[in-house]
């Protein structure tokens, strides 16, 4: 298992919001602990400009750049625009890493990306940095390979909240396909019906039992798979959880081991993305998830 982890993720933020920065600093201690035996590495540079017009307006990284909240959720950090940059390459490169050695790769980074918008930053996420990869490792591969129709890449978010953002500019693009299960009723209040065959929603009821939302879970993965991507791609949001504080799920701990097991058992290169999770218990969640998926034999601590 590789982690993609730059401690200066954790350098915004405050402990008084949600997303925030004790998220990736107790995680990364945790599967440190945990885990001696897997492989940790600084992202890349930050991503430029060209790198992120694959999938955001030369207006959006403007406005990125100015000292100007863009919501109550989504506000103005010195140097938020970085952050947000290197979270980007952490996800490329957890993408090229997982087709290059079909090993798995996570990126443990913040600030998340799956709300935002080809044009505005909302719900904590400033750039997208998932939809980036998946066009980005597109392009890489059509260098490579002589190919007559792009390579193919699926997404599959399994965060409590719709990926509004991955949705809106993934949908219209060929070679790309988009899965997500998600809280509805729920913020931000979009994805309650498919586009096309190639984008698929499952909204999930507050409270709905486990074995239900599990069932959409395991739904969503076949469609995924059915796809026969080159590469699948998760949005990995761990606020599904039953005790997560701004959510009304119901998944245990266990049920995260199930869709790390059922990711490695694809067969499929793929690489994961830290999105949400915001409660004590996230750094066993993610322990849980990665192990499951990585068949290590030493399980979660």
């Amino acid at each position: 298992m590789l982690i993609l982890h730059d401690p200066r993720c954790a350098e915004y933020g405050s402990d008084m919001r949600p997303e925030q920065p004790m998220r990736v600093i107790k995680t990364a201690a945790h599967l440190r602990s945990a885990h001696p035996d897997w492989s940790w590495r600084v992202p890349a540079k930050p991503a430029d400009d060209e790198t992120l017009r694959l999938a955001h307006s030369a207006a959006h990284l403007c406005r990125l750049s100015q000292p100007r909240d863009f919501d109550a959720d989504t506000p103005y950090f010195p140097g938020i625009e970085d952050h947000a940059r290197r979270a980007v390459a952490a996800a490329i490169d957890a993408a090229e890493h997982a087709l290059d050695t079909k090993k798995p790769a996570f990126s443990l980074m913040r600030p998340p990306g799956h709300h935002a918008t080809m044009d505005t930053a909302m719900g904590f996420c400033y750039l997208n940095q998932i939809a980036i990869a998946a066009v980005s490792v597109q392009r890489m591969l059509a260098g490579k390979q002589a190919r007559t129709t792009p390579a193919k890449v699926a997404i599959w978010d399994f965060d409590a909240h719709h990926g509004n953002g991955t949705e809106s500019i993934v949908r219209a693009r060929e070679g790309l396909f988009f899965a997500s299960v998600h809280q509805y009723p729920g913020y931000p209040g979009t994805g309650t019906q498919d586009h096309g065959p190639h984008v698929r929603n499952w909204p999930v009821a507050p409270r709905t039992p486990r074995v239900d939302h599990m069932a959409a879970l395991r739904s969503s993965l076949d469609a995924v798979v059915s796809y026969l991507p080159d590469l699948i791609l998760v949005s990995a949001g761990f606020d599904a959880y039953a005790r997560d504080p701004i959510t009304a799920m119901t998944l245990e701990r266990e049920d995260f081991a199930t869709l790390g097991r059922w990711l490695r058992e694809t067969g499929r290169p793929a690489a994961a993305i830290l999105e949400g999770g915001y409660g004590e218990d996230l750094p066993l969640l993610i322990d849980a998830f990665l192990s499951a998926w990585n068949n290590s034999a030493q399980s979660a601590a």
